[in-house]
């Protein structure tokens, strides 16, 4: 049975790393400056974790987990509403306000992992871009490159601009409006010029 302490620790470490990878860059942290910061010994942190990368693995796994549930558990209500473009980017706006140091984590070093933890992390990314897309254009019939890139493209604007208007000297209720009328008008330039309709 798993000890609620030890699980409160390992949140806590993992936290801890989470703040100093975001803060100086993952290749920029030693082992052992990273178990000064966790207020471990060397030996003690390599009992909590096999390696710096499976811990940056576990951290950027764990934000794509959260995309690809934030489509799960938001699609019965997608596909109630008439705007479901609205509910997925404030459904994306309000994960990027819970986890911004993730993604920055995601986008600056996922080259820092394995070639085998890299291609895990394209595969989850893949899963969630597929899933999106189906969300935001279910009758779409293209396949191929074209209909992946236009994935690529939406999923990397819906989980960018809120770090890029995070400097924006709005109130939060006009940045996520600045955010969905952005979001809406690309996506909808995109789907039409790849012949998709949106489920907008």
């Amino acid at each position: 049975m798993t000890n609620p302490a030890q699980c409160s620790r390992y949140e806590e470490s993992r936290d801890k790393a989470l703040e100093l990878f975001a803060l100086k860059g993952f290749g920029q942290v030693s082992m052992r400056e990273l178990a000064a910061h966790l207020g471990l010994t060397a030996g003690s942190l390599y009992h909590h974790f096999p390696s710096k990368q499976h811990l940056l693995f576990d951290l950027i796994e764990e934000l794509h987990e959260e995309l690809l549930a934030t489509l799960t558990l938001g699609s019965k209500r997608l596909r109630a509403t008439e705007n479901p473009l609205g509910v997925l980017i404030r459904a994306h706006w309000n994960l990027h306000r819970e986890r911004p140091l993730q993604f920055r984590l995601a986008e600056r070093d996922l080259c820092c992992l394995t070639d085998t933890q890299q291609q895990q992390i394209i595969n989850l990314r893949e899963q969630y871009e597929r899933q999106l897309l189906q969300l935001i254009a279910p009758h779409t019939t293209l396949g191929g490159m074209q209909l992946k890139a236009a994935g690529h493209a939406i999923a990397n604007l819906v989980n960018h601009l809120p770090g890029w208007l995070e400097d924006c000297p709005l109130p939060d209720s006009q940045r996520l409006a600045l955010m969905e009328n952005l979001v809406v008008g690309a996506i909808e330039r995109t789907l039409l010029a790849c012949g998709i309709s949106s489920a907008a």
